[in-house]
């Protein structure tokens, strides 16, 4: 069993948690065009994944080959994040261990500030929205530029991400239109993609050709050789990769992967799971530093930030496989509903609803592992096998026990709480269950009709207030059976 509801939050684990999901969901709801948003492009992200999955003979036995890979990094991850610091090191890189997300901002602020500079430009990093770095570096007085489209889109906007993939995903053209024109100082623009991002285009490039220091995530980390992997849609991370004198990469430690064959894989699941595409457009690898190519200094740092916690828990270590492809996301009936936001963090969707209240601690976010239909779709899209609603249904039962140990006698007396206590019981013996039958045969007769019990009595009458209950039959499988066996 995991010890979350044991555990204090560090006060440094800095995801978003207010306020809760139940809150946030009925003005989602209420939200007619965020709803037509997030079911056009969700629906079309759909689509296309489906499509180019089907190309593939040996679709699941890739599912298997990541799952097996990553559960075999989580198995050895003390070895191989020692394997991966000696490779990064040995290549000319420098390699930084953050416990928490304050710990992290400081190691990138010094940085950045033991190079002089205000401003820094940075590639699409959910990792650095977790332990919100922007925030960090302009307590400092430091710029943070992002060069996606779509983190540009919600910078500006003064927004947070509502998608893992698509952080833009609840905002149309017009939308975009609007904000570029009042942020960007562009006076005349249509709301057609290719001039909107003629915009951002010209906007970025000054930034790119002026900034010494980029910062970025690290979509894997090869221990085997120290190489770092980013792959992206758009280029605009390449222009990070190649351009700046310093780049430094925030990692969470679960993202190794052993061995640069393994590679063979995760670029086959991630692209055709995230975007519906075949391969990426751009997949970026650099491994240490290359005298006269790209930036001559690397620094990487490995977060971890509650991931050792989550790491500890045998059922819920398994969320530590996501490879942040959103599939999950974009298959969920409740995010196409209520979007990104609605979540109250960076995680959103039916993975966010399993990460999040493992780092934080279910105390913290205990309405997300109910935010599920429990239909099961995220696990059969997942790539890298994480059963989802297993962890789910795990982690309500956490919330639970956290609420027991909160409220002591009380909730020892919870009716609710004695009625599943005593079921128990009763379902754990043979001679117990055939005599709580028996009793149940007489007590329901003045409560049945036609077969079915409509109203319970007292609190029990919340069953039954919206379903009806069979009765009890005469004879019981059990007697039948041994009724049958006799003859």
């Amino acid at each position: 069993m995991s010890d979350h509801k044991k555990k204090p939050t560090p006060t440094s684990v800095l995801i978003e948690l207010e306020p809760k999901f139940e809150q946030n969901a009925p003005a989602a709801l209420a939200n007619t065009q965020l709803r037509r948003n997030m079911g056009k492009a969700t629906q079309t992200i759909r689509a296309k994944r489906a499509n180019v999955v089907s190309e593939l003979s040996d679709w699941e036995e890739l599912r298997e080959a990541g799952r097996a890979i990553k559960a075999f990094t989580l198995e050895h991850l003390d070895e191989q994040l020692i394997q991966l610091e000696a490779a990064v090191q040995k290549a000319g890189g420098h390699v930084h261990w953050a416990q928490d997300a304050a710990e992290a901002n400081r190691i990138i602020t010094g940085l950045v500030q033991a190079h002089e500079a205000r401003e820094v430009i940075k590639i699409k990093s959910l990792t650095t929205d977790e332990i919100k770095l922007n925030a960090a570096l302009a307590d400092a007085g430091i710029t943070a530029v992002e060069t996606d489209l779509a983190e540009l889109i919600i910078q500006l906007a003064g927004e947070h991400s509502s998608h893992i993939l698509v952080p833009a995903i609840h905002k149309n053209r017009a939308e975009i239109r609007e904000i570029f024109m009042r942020t960007l100082g562009v006076r005349e623009l249509s709301d057609q993609p290719k001039e909107l991002a003629a915009v951002a285009r010209t906007h970025l490039r000054r930034k790119f050709l002026s900034t010494k220091v980029a910062i970025s995530g690290a979509n894997f980390a090869v221990a085997e050789t120290g190489t770092v992997c980013i792959v992206e849609s758009e280029g605009n991370g390449r222009m990070c990769l190649t351009l700046p004198q310093v780049l430094i990469s925030v990692m969470g430690i679960e993202k190794l992967i052993p061995t640069f064959r393994d590679f063979e894989v995760f670029l086959q699941l991630l692209p055709r799971s995230s975007t519906g595409e075949r391969m990426n457009p751009y997949t970026s690898l650099w491994t240490g530093v290359t005298p006269g190519d790209g930036p001559q200094e690397f620094h990487l740092v490995l977060l971890d930030n509650g991931r050792t916690d989550v790491l500890a828990d045998q059922i819920g270590r398994q969320t530590l496989n996501c490879i942040r492809c959103s599939a999950c996301l974009n298959i969920c009936p409740v995010y196409e509903r209520t979007g990104g936001h609605a979540y109250g963090s960076v995680y959103p969707g039916p993975i966010g609803a399993i990460l999040t209240p493992q780092l934080v601690g279910v105390e913290h976010a205990g309405s997300l592992p109910y935010a599920s239909s429990l239909c099961g779709a995220c696990y059969e899209v997942c790539p890298v096998k994480i059963n989802i609603p297993e962890v789910l249904i795990h982690l309500r039962g956490e919330v639970v026990r956290q609420k027991q140990d909160e409220g002591g006698i009380r909730a020892a007396l919870d009716p609710e709480n004695v009625a599943f206590k005593t079921l128990a019981k009763v379902f754990s013996s043979r001679t117990a269950y055939e005599r709580a039958q028996s009793l149940g045969k007489v007590g329901q007769w003045p409560l049945q009709h036609e077969g079915y019990i409509k109203s319970l009595p007292g609190l029990l009458g919340g069953w039954t207030a919206t379903r009806d209950m069979p009765t009890i039959p005469e004879q019981t499988f059990r007697e039948w059976w041994e009724e049958r066996t006799k003859a």
